[in-house]
């Protein structure tokens, strides 16, 4: 090899490098739009802290803000956080789509076949075609969710036709992109017993959560659920379960909270219950007080907030199919079964080390977040917990302590929402595309467990 193509080589940058950075770039970008005296309505400009904050909250669509985002940033500032919104929900989308598209290359010759007869996908060269179909779906989902929202807000509130225009844009794109921004001090609270303006927006976040795959699959075999491959069973079955389990424990345990779901008639708190459990699920919306809620709530809402919603989607967290997969382990073990078998398919042993590999480090970097918290300040440890799982898992929710923690407990939160955006994608594609085989084995030994 030549020098200089030696050289070209060695510099070459890893993929998940090149996402990183391109994130990385996109909130400085944002951070210094937001920096400029046009972005907020009073004089001066926003700081530089609380611009890069809500930039990275924004691009890694998480929607912990430090500032009003209705009144501390003009419509220049309102315009910026919805680009970049856009932005980081359409790039998670589609480089976690072509990781995927990737990993099904690296399988065999027969399960290549099998996944690209199933899922009707014809590999890495139609990665062009996969870009302009997640765009596509963006759009439409998000126009469909717009008009809704902004013929809701033009006849139900009395908004002019441009105001009313803005707020259905706007929150069609933060649910769908699972971003949690709204244009309201108090989020949703205001809207919180109308379904005309949380069902509009609980469907796109369901729908962002799901990943494209699944909804690509749903479209081509709705009607025939046996060509449906394990990854849309998993995400399927783990969202149904999760959005009832949800929506039944937090409208049980808030029923006769009088901050929250008590004053409410029954239809009210169901509606309520179930939105609150939707936007667990990392949209970060609230239609009720969070830090009212009882510290039951919270850890079930924590809980939520950990699994995430599909992968190749706008959702974050662990991701429902690596909790599936841990499921079906401790089942397979429970039982003693020799194979961990997923709806008629035998589950890689290589998955079973990547999904353990992702959740330890997941509970490694929540545990380190919140006692590093902690040390800094005196708020107790359940809402330092959901605030950190909040960050981590790209949700958003909080219970109001994140404007009120020192610069380093925010930093903390911004690494959080940079590691919860791409931690998990890039780490899960280099798990799944560094595989190689060895020679050889070593002799096998059991320790005593338990």
């Amino acid at each position: 090899m030549p020098p200089a193509t030696a050289r070209i080589s060695r510099f070459r940058p890893h993929p998940a490098q090149v996402v990183a950075s391109a994130f990385a770039t996109t909130i400085l970008i944002g951070t210094g739009l937001l920096m400029l005296p046009i972005a907020t309505p009073g004089p001066g400009g926003a700081s530089f802290f609380d611009a890069i904050f809500t930039a990275t909250s924004a691009v890694c669509v998480t929607g912990l803000i430090v500032v009003d985002t209705a009144t501390q940033w003009s419509a220049f500032g309102q315009v910026v956080i919805l680009l970049l919104i856009q932005i980081g929900g359409l790039g998670i989308m589609t480089f976690a789509s072509v990781i995927g598209l990737a990993v099904m290359r690296k399988l065999s010759l027969r399960s290549r076949i099998t996944a690209a007869a199933e899922a009707k996908s014809v590999g890495l060269d139609d990665v062009k075609g996969l870009v302009f179909g997640v765009v596509r779906m963006t759009l439409v989902i998000e126009a469909s969710v717009a008009l809704l929202l902004s013929l809701r807000f033009l006849l139900g509130y009395g908004e002019p036709l441009g105001r009313a225009l803005w707020l259905g844009i706007f929150h069609a794109v933060s649910s769908f992109n699972n971003a949690g921004f709204a244009l309201f001090s108090d989020n949703l609270i205001s809207y919180a017993t109308d379904p005309l303006i949380c069902l509009p927006i609980a469907a796109a976040v369901i729908l962002g959560g799901l990943g494209f795959p699944v909804i690509v699959q749903l479209r081509r075999h709705l009607k025939t659920p046996r060509l449906w491959n394990m990854n849309t069973r998993l995400v399927l079955a783990g969202t149904l379960i999760l959005l009832v389990g949800g929506t039944v424990y937090l409208t049980a345990v808030e029923w006769s909270n009088p901050a929250t779901l008590g004053p409410l008639d029954w239809p009210s708190k169901l509606l309520v219950g179930f939105f609150q459990s939707v936007q667990a699920r990392t949209a970060g919306f609230n239609s009720v007080d969070t830090g009212a809620m009882d510290s039951a709530s919270l850890l079930g809402t924590d809980i939520l907030m950990l699994i995430g919603g599909g992968p190749a989607g706008t959702a974050g967290g662990i991701k429902i199919t690596t909790f599936g997969v841990l499921f079906f382990i401790l089942l397979a073990e429970v039982r003693g079964d020799t194979a961990v078998n997923v709806f008629g398919k035998r589950l890689s042993r290589a998955v079973h080390r990547q999904a353990i590999t992702i959740v330890l480090l997941a509970v490694a970097v929540v545990i380190a977040s919140t006692a590093a918290l902690m040390v800094m300040t005196d708020i107790s440890m359940d809402k330092l917990l959901f605030e950190v799982i909040s960050a981590f898992g790209t949700v958003g929710l909080s219970t109001g302590i994140t404007a009120g923690l020192p610069e380093p407990g925010k930093i903390i939160l911004m690494l959080l929402m940079f590691i919860g955006r791409l931690g998990p994608i890039t780490f899960a594609s280099a798990l799944a595309l560094r595989e190689r085989p060895t020679a050889y084995e070593l002799p096998k030994e059991r320790p005593i467990i338990g």
